[in-house]
Order: C-alpha cells, then structure tokens, then sequence
C-alpha cells in the first residue's frame, strides 16, 4: 500500500489453515471481557488523523504489511534488540511504515479500561476499520480473537510484500500466495485512494515510462527530481489524497497512476475491466474492499493458547 501489501504449492494449505483459524475469531469476542473496547480505540485514531490525516493511510497499511508475513499477528510491531530481529528494518518497512506511535497510544487506552485482554493483532484491525471510516470509507464489523505472535520474519517481510515496482503477475501471485484473489488484490489495492508515496518509489515511473499521462508526470517531477529528494512525498490519489473514494481507479484509467504496481492495474491486462467497473461504481469498490480486507485480516491468526496478549506491542512479554 504504498508500498506498494507461497507458492502455489502451499496455497491449498494456506486455505486450509484460513479456513480452520479464522472459525475461531468473533466479531463479539470481547463483548464480555472488553465492553468498551471501540470507545477506547476510536477517539485515538479520530485524534491521530486529526493532527495528521495522512496518518489515517499509514495506520491502514500496518495492517497490510503485518498480516502478509506470519499472517495477522502483530509480529510487524516488534522492535528490533540485541537479540531479537523484528520486521521493522524490512526492506519493505524501513523508513516506510509509520504509525507505531499511535498503536502505542492506542494500546494505553485499550490497557485502561481492560488490562491484559485485547492483543496488539486485534488492535490493528480495528485500527485499520477505524482509520477508513474516518477519512469517509466504508465500515464493516471486525472480527476478533487473534492473538500476538513470539516471532517475527525479517525474510518473509523482504519476500511476501510485492514492492512498488511489481508486475501485474507479480501481484496476483503475491496476493494468491495468501490466498486472496485477483479480484481481493484489485479491491485491496485501492487502498492507495488515501495515503502519499516517497520520491524513490515513483521516480523511475515519472522519467522512463510512456503509459503516464505527460502533465501528471511532469507535475510530479517539480517534487521529485532525477537524482535527489528520495523522501519527498506525493499524494498516491491526487485529487482526493485523504478522502476513501473510487477516484483511485478514475486515475488509473487517466494513466495517473503514481506507482509503476498501480498502473499495472489498467494496462491492457485481465484486470482492466474491474478498475472500470469501480472507477463507475464506488459501492461495489467500497463492498468488494470490505470483503477483501476481512478476508486479510483472516490471514493465519494465532488463536485460542497460541501466541500470547502483549503488554507492550513492541515486545513481547
């Protein structure tokens, strides 16, 4: 996201575990144990996006880079010591994914009102829904149960998050590995109608490419020059950068994708006619994305004594 978010060989294994894991979270798991959980929650991200709405588009995209290695676990989260090495410095991640602070926040609220009950996996899935439907998006009930992983992958975040650069291949097949569909992968994408991406992940795209519409490319290089500004940022959705909308899928058929892997999306391939569709019907992207993220967020959870409830999401306990 913009990171843009295993084989055929483990896909039927992985459908197996989704299928036997995610029977076990519940959208009511904590109606008993944590009533007061989204009131906790919600006021920090609302404040967080606040002070910052690109914060808003960070938040969303931890849950992404955190459910594709191990599954949804939290394992992203863990900080990096002496002798434990986390996902953080991740290719994909480092000086990428931001946002940690206000999981910390939100965490203290959440230990406020009911200490040592609701994982920091659980956490960014409710983070996740709640950023969405404070910049305008669509809300959906989430479903809880997950708990904190002991471990993390340093190769898995290196090798299973498709970087901005990808194919349209490439990102079927990242997708597909985590048993998500094309049409999950589409829907899922579409995240990037929020959110801005740094200079180094587009440069390549606004100075060599030819499916780029000429005005929108040359209004990105006054930002991002050829050989400096690596961190100089630019809307992924030019025209509504922190509204969750369809527009997304408006530029991509405009050739005003900013990432090489956006403009995959409608490039004279098999996925063309769905970015067309929504780019007409932002219901049907608003439902096909609900269906699509809580399908990611049923990637592999760790569930009933597996893992553990981390009093502090950067460690574990």
């Amino acid at each position: 996201m913009a990171s843009m978010f295993q084989f055929p060989s483990i896909f039927l294994l992985l459908l197996i575990t989704l299928g036997s894991s995610s029977a076990q979270l519940s959208s009511n798991y904590y109606s008993k144990t944590c009533p007061n959980l989204f009131n906790a929650i919600r006021p920090v991200v609302q404040a967080a996006i606040s002070k910052e709405e690109r914060m808003g588009a960070s938040l969303l995209r931890l849950l992404f880079h955190d459910c594709f290695v191990q599954g949804c676990d939290a394992s992203l989260l863990l900080d990096d010591t002496g002798s434990f090495k986390g996902e953080k410095n991740a290719k994909p991640n480092k000086n990428s994914v931001r946002g940690f602070e206000v999981i910390d926040q939100i965490k203290t609220a959440v230990e406020r009102v009911c200490p040592g009950v609701v994982s920091c996996a659980d956490i960014l899935v409710i983070t996740a829904r709640d950023s969405v439907v404070t910049l305008g998006g669509p809300t959906w009930n989430v479903n809880l149960g997950r708990r904190d992983s002991r471990t993390a992958s340093f190769s898995g975040a290196n090798n299973n998050i498709p970087p901005p650069t990808s194919s349209l291949s490439n990102l079927i097949s990242k997708f597909s590995a985590q048993g998500l569909s094309t049409r999950d992968m589409v829907a899922l994408v579409g995240a990037h109608t929020i959110g801005q991406a740094r200079c180094t992940t587009f440069r390549r795209r606004i100075y060599k490419e030819k499916n780029i519409d000429a005005s929108f490319a040359q209004a990105r290089k006054s930002n991002c020059p050829k050989s400096s500004g690596d961190n100089n940022l630019s809307p992924l959705d030019l025209q509504t950068p922190t509204g969750f909308d369809n527009n997304y899928y408006k530029n991509l058929i405009n050739l005003k994708g900013l990432l090489h892997s956006d403009q995959q999306l409608f490039s004279n391939g098999s996925t063309d006619s769905q970015v067309q569709f929504y780019a007409q019907n932002s219901n049907s992207f608003n439902n096909d994305f609900v269906t699509a993220i809580i399908k990611m967020g049923n990637i592999n959870p760790l569930t009933g004594s597996n893992g553990e409830v981390r009093k502090n999401c950067r460690k574990i306990n």
